[in-house]
């Protein structure tokens, strides 16, 4: 029988920032997906991993600075998915690059990248990987071997293949992602990418010249050192998925490894940033 999910909608006063803060503890937390609403927030976690306690290590629904009510129902899988599809509007970045689902019409773009997005975050709609999609835009990748650490969808992956990488390889801890992420590099005829499900212990005895994690800051502090370890001296490493104050404390992290810090990327509060060892 396949593991139906929770749907959690919250209701926020103000919006933000509490919006991102409350997405931010819920994927600490092992929620998987996330809408925004005109009212706040959507979230979406498998019910067999999930008990209501766990919202009591949510703070911000305590911060007396916000309003937060939510109330959740179970819904089967396949009816989320289907309100994803009908809800996905396509990401434009310049006449570069865009990000659309199969129903989309084709746009006049060098990279035109189609994803079914269902249960995986990364469609582009979120400030981070909207960010790392212009950071890979933005610099090198052909004849570069690359890593996308947390693919979600697989979407940096794949722009970074079309962009000419010459080896790429996607990982992510999740099921649902690692076989979505597969099924999308398949859409974009781009199965050179090999996908692979699991965490850093996959990368044992390989290195990269392009490291991409876009993940949350507790993950990222915590292996860091791991993804030195698989860098190519030159390299780059791109992280994103924290906010503008967890700047210092992530590039404090990269300098313990002789990373040096080149540039961030900021949008909502949100940042991207360059590391180069």
């Amino acid at each position: 029988m396949a593991d139906n999910y929770l749907e959690y909608s919250f209701t926020v006063r103000p919006k933000q920032p509490a919006t991102d803060i409350l997405l931010a503890e819920l994927n600490e937390l092992g929620f998987e997906s996330f809408l925004e609403t005109p009212e706040g927030l959507l979230a979406y976690i498998r019910k067999s991993k999930w008990e209501d306690s766990g919202l009591d290590e949510v703070s911000v629904l305590s911060n007396p600075k916000f309003q937060i009510d939510y109330k959740y129902s179970e819904i089967e899988s396949q009816n989320w998915n289907q309100e994803w599809e009908s809800s996905f509007e396509p990401i434009l970045l310049g006449h570069h690059c865009a990000v659309r689902a199969p129903f989309h019409p084709k746009p006049d773009v060098k990279y035109d990248i189609v994803i079914t997005p269902k249960m995986s975050f990364g469609t582009g709609h979120h400030e981070t990987t909207h960010m790392m999609l212009q950071f890979v835009l933005k610099n090198q990748m052909q004849g570069k071997s690359v890593l996308d650490m947390g693919c979600g969808t697989g979407v940096l992956a794949i722009l970074a293949s079309m962009r000419g990488a010459s080896k790429v390889d996607a990982v992510d801890i999740d099921h649902w992602s690692f076989l979505n992420a597969q099924e999308n590099v398949k859409l974009n005829h781009q199965e050179q990418i090999r996908v692979r499900e699991g965490d850093v212990d996959l990368l044992e005895g390989v290195k990269y010249d392009v490291i991409l994690a876009n993940i949350n800051r507790n993950t990222l502090l915590r292996d860091i050192s791991h993804y030195v370890a698989h860098l190519n001296l030159g390299g780059i490493l791109l992280l994103s998925g924290f906010y503008k104050e967890d700047l210092p404390s992530i590039s404090e992290k990269c300098a313990k490894y002789e990373l040096s810090f080149q540039e961030n990327l900021e949008n909502n509060d949100w940042v991207s940033a360059k590391y180069v060892f």
